[in-house]
C-alpha cells in the first residue's frame, strides 16, 4: 500500500526525467516493490504469469533480469535493497493483502471460467504474490549478473533511504512515498516500469516516463518539516495503520499539521482514534533499524551461473539470455573505460 500523499505533492517538487539523467548515479531500488510490479506486468494476456516447464512463476525473474540491463546500459549504478522481517505494527497490513490477493485470485478464476480475458488479466494482476523461493532465486540471479543486492534488517525503504542520507546512493527507487518519510533526500518513481503501458480497463497505452521527488523541496512547498510529514501521512495512512484516521484525507491532514504548534499534541489527540499507537509508528519513521554493514560492487556477469539459473532451471531461451548477457557486458566495459568516469569511481560506492 505505502502512504497515499499524491494528491498532496505539488507538480512543482516532481521533476519529469529521463534515464539518462541517472547515468553514473547510485540508485538503491526497493527489491520487493519492483518485483511485484514485474509480477504484475509480464504476463500473458489473460493475466496469467510466466512459468517454466515445472509450473513455477519465471515473470519476476525476467523483469529482473532485462530491465536491469536496460538500467545499465544507461550507466545506472542499481543496488537492489531487500525486506528484512516486517515490524510487528505491519501484521495487520500483511494480512489485509493476503485475503486480497486470495479474493483476487477468486475472481479470476471466474473470470476465466467465463471467457472475460481483460478481467481476468486484471484480476491476476491484483493476486501476484511473491515467495521466499522466488526472492532467493531473484538474489542469486543479481549476484551471478554482479549487481548488488543489500538485505534490510527490516523495511527495503528504511534501509534504501538510509544509505541514500549517508551518501551511498544517489536516491531512491520505489512507486511508494515511504521512503520520503523515512529520510530519503531523492525518491525516483517509474523507474522499473518506464515505456508503453495500457490503462486499466481501457486500450489506451500511455508512456511511463521516471520521475524525481526531492524531499527538501516537497517539504519547503508545502511548508512542513519532515517531522510534520511523518504526522500527516500517519493521519492518512501508513503500512503499520492503513486506516489511518477516519474521516480525514490528505488535505485535510496537511491542514492539521499545519494548526497544531505542537507534533507530541497532535499525536497525542488521535491516540485514541487509533488502533496502533502513533507515538511508536512516530518514532519507526524517524529510527527504523537498518543495516550499516554493506558492500556495494558491480563486476563482470558470470555467464555459467546467469545460464544455470535462466536457462537450466528455468526454461529461458539460450539466444536471449546470451544476447542480454553481450548487451550487459558492453555496459559494463564501456562505463568502466568510459571518459567520464574512472575505474575507482565506478567501483566505490558512489557519494554523487
Amino acid at each position: 500500500m505505502g502512504v497515499n500523499i499524491r494528491e498532496i505533492i505539488p507538480s512543482t517538487a516532481v521533476e519529469n526525467i529521463d534515464l539518462d539523467s541517472l547515468r553514473y548515479k547510485v540508485i538503491a531500488v526497493d527489491a520487493y516493490n519492483a518485483l511485484y510490479q514485474f509480477l504484475a506486468a509480464i504476463r500473458q494476456p489473460d493475466g496469467t504469469p510466466l512459468m517454466d516447464s515445472k509450473g513455477r512463476i519465471t515473470s519476476h525473474l525476467s523483469g529482473l533480469f532485462y530491465r536491469t540491463i536496460n538500467l545499465f546500459e544507461h550507466g545506472l549504478k542499481v543496488v537492489y535493497v531487500f525486506d528484512g522481517k516486517p515490524p510487528e505494527m505491519k501484521k495487520g497490513e500483511i494480512e489485509r493483502r493476503r485475503k486480497l490477493r486470495a479474493e483476487a485470485m477468486q475472481k479470476y478464476m471466474y473470470a476465466v471460467s467465463r471467457g472475460e480475458i481483460e478481467a481476468a488479466r486484471r484480476y491476476a494482476q491484483a493476486s501476484s504474490t511473491l515467495t521466499s523461493e522466488m526472492v532467493n532465486d531473484a538474489k542469486r540471479l543479481l549476484e551471478a549478473m554482479g549487481i548488488p543486492y543489500v538485505n534490510a534488517p527490516a523495511e527495503g525503504e528504511a534501509q534504501a533511504a538510509f544509505m541514500t542520507r549517508r551518501g551511498d546512493a544517489w536516491a531512491t527507487a520505489s512507486q511508494d512515498y515511504d521512503s520520503l518519510l523515512f529520510g530519503s533526500p531523492r525518491l525516483v518513481r517509474n523507474l522499473t516500469i518506464t515505456g508503453k503501458r495500457k490503462l486499466p480497463r481501457k486500450n489506451i497505452y500511455v508512456e511511463i516516463a521516471p520521475e524525481l521527488v526531492m524531499l527538501d523541496k516537497l517539504l519547503r512547498e508545502l511548508g512542513l518539516t519532515r517531522q510534520q510529514l511523518i504526522v500527516l501521512g500517519i493521519l492518512v495512512g501508513t503500512d503499520y495503520n492503513p486506516e489511518g484516521v477516519k474521516g480525514i484525507g490528505p488535505k485535510t491532514a496537511l491542514r492539521m499539521v499545519k494548526s497544531y504548534r505542537s507534533i507530541e499534541k497532535l499525536l497525542e489527540a488521535i491516540r485514541p482514534k487509533m488502533s496502533e499507537d502513533p507515538v511508536k509508528i512516530y518514532e519507526y519513521f524517524l529510527n527504523p533499524p537498518v543495516n550499516e554493514d554493506y558492500k556495494l560492487e558491480w563486476r563482470q556477469p558470470r555467464d555459467e551461473q546467469v545460464y544455470k539459473i535462466l536457462v537450466d532451471e528455468h526454461d529461458f531461451n539460450p539466444e536471449r539470455v546470451k544476447n542480454a548477457l553481450n548487451r550487459l557486458r558492453k555496459a559494463y566495459n564501456e562505463h568502466m573505460r568510459g571518459k567520464q568516469m574512472g575505474l575507482d569511481a565506478w567501483l566505490k560506492p558512489g557519494r554523487a
